[in-house]
């Protein structure tokens, strides 16, 4: 009867040691935990741990100023005027460029003497006719005819004018005389025109009506045409700009062949001098505005050259100026053209005893119109390159030495080739800015703030580092 009381007092001890080391252990937890728990002076350092700045200045060397090809100029307020850009081609001028030759009569090509890019003269030959019309060989008959009687007549009026004095013959016969040689003149004079225009020199006329028929006549080059009063329609200028000859055309293309049969009027050939051309543009409707505006208040138009070696050329000293608007709009494209005179420039060399010559702009070629629309005054003018963007940010980068400043600054238009910038004290007149290369000094910039290195700073043979001065 004892041994199961003592085992029960064994127990009872012992469950009241365990709870009592358990409720020890809780109360003393924090102090048992302490060497595994960071400190509370561990987090504020680091809460008050400074921040990385941004990096703001670069430093390049001289070498690498010269691999990026950096060009750096002084910055200066002036009026730039804000362009739109509009697609355009250069075109011949109509009436003025291109000229067509026509058959004057009908006949057969005979002979041809200009081939395409010959260069001829007014009067030079193009081609031979050998001639089957009619009515040319009944127009021919008709001046011969009428040259005859008029000379019967005019024998006929000495006989009679010797009678009539002796009263012989009445007057009133001399008066139907006079009215017949009258008629037979204007006959005459009607023939020679016709002649004339058909392509017949005065001298072949002459041959005519002597009884020498003209069987085949030569097609010659036009004379030039006479300049207009209005000084943006000049006559044909001279074809090649460092020749004193007299060439006023080139041949651009035949429209016939050897031996071909051609009708009175038919082309023969078309002669060119492109001395005068246009610059078509190609515009939208909702342009209009800006285009009229232009044109009635004469602003220049800057005109982009596609392909063109202008190192090879003189100086293109000439103003770009709307002549004039269509009135009407391609159904097609739903575009409507303006149009620009442009006046061309040339050169010649020879080969073969016969001069050729070339054009520096030619019909077809592309061009990039920039029409003005709005003037900015007192603002700071970039090219393109100089400015580089990240988000709604732009910088420009200022040197100082081997040292480059991003700078940020508001941008108030862009194009293709430049950049407007405020004047807004966020680049001071006659700071020295970079050119270009912007995005490539921008990314120098991160790859040393990313290295860890401040180009802004410098250590001193005493150890002490200092920032630039």
């Amino acid at each position: 009867m004892s041994r199961p009381r003592g085992r029960f007092v064994r127990w009872l001890v012992f469950i009241s040691i365990f709870i009592g080391l358990t409720g020890l252990a809780a109360v003393n937890r924090d102090r048992l935990t302490a060497p595994w728990r960071p400190t509370r002076e561990a987090k504020v350092d680091d809460a008050v741990k400074p921040p990385i700045q941004e990096a703001k200045v670069l430093k390049l060397s001289e070498q690498a100023r010269k691999n990026l090809g950096l060009v750096s100029k002084a910055a200066r307020p002036q009026a730039y005027w804000r362009t739109i850009q509009i697609p355009g081609v250069i075109a011949d001028r109509p009436g003025r460029s291109d000229r067509g030759v026509t058959s004057p009569a009908v006949g057969v090509v005979a002979a041809v003497y200009a081939f395409p890019g010959d260069t001829v003269r007014p009067g030079d030959r193009l081609f031979a006719l050998r001639l089957f019309s009619e009515y040319l060989q009944n127009t021919q008959a008709e001046l011969f005819k009428a040259t005859s009687e008029t000379q019967l007549i005019g024998e006929e009026k000495i006989r009679i004018e010797a009678l009539s004095k002796t009263g012989t013959v009445p007057g009133s016969k001399m008066i139907e005389l006079n009215q017949q040689l009258r008629r037979q003149q204007s006959a005459i004079q009607g023939y020679r025109q016709d002649l004339l225009t058909r392509g017949l020199n005065p001298e072949q006329i002459d041959g005519v009506a002597n009884g020498k028929f003209v069987a085949s006549i030569d097609v010659l080059a036009p004379p030039l045409l006479p300049a207009s009063p209005n000084a943006t329609d000049p006559g044909n200028e001279k074809l090649i700009d460092d020749a004193s000859q007299s060439l006023a055309y080139e041949v651009q293309e035949l429209k016939v062949e050897l031996g071909q049969q051609v009708q009175a009027g038919q082309a023969l050939s078309v002669l060119a001098n492109h001395h005068s051309l246009y610059i078509t543009g190609h515009a939208f409707k909702q342009d209009a505005p800006f285009l009229e505006q232009g044109a009635q208040k004469g602003w220049p138009i800057q005109v982009e050259f596609a392909e063109d070696d202008h190192e090879k050329w003189p100086a293109l000293n000439q103003k770009f100026r709307i002549r004039h608007l269509a009135n009407s709009i391609d159904v097609a494209n739903r575009t409507f053209d303006f149009f620009i005179p442009l006046t061309n420039q040339s050169r010649s060399y020879r080969q073969d005893e016969q001069t050729f010559v070339v054009w520096r702009f030619r019909p077809g070629q592309r061009v990039r119109l920039h029409v003005p629309v709005e003037e900015l005054k007192d603002v700071l003018v970039l090219p393109a390159a100089a400015v580089v963007r990240e988000g709604p940010e732009a910088y420009v980068f200022r040197q100082n030495g081997d040292l480059f400043n991003r700078l940020p600054v508001q941008v108030l238009h862009e194009d293709r080739l430049n950049v407007v910038i405020a004047n807004d004290g966020s680049v001071l007149p006659g700071l020295y800015l970079a050119q270009n290369a912007a995005a490539s000094l921008n990314r120098v910039l991160k790859a040393q703030a990313a290295s860890g290195m401040r180009a802004d700073v410098h250590v001193h043979a005493d150890g002490t580092t200092h920032a630039a001065h």
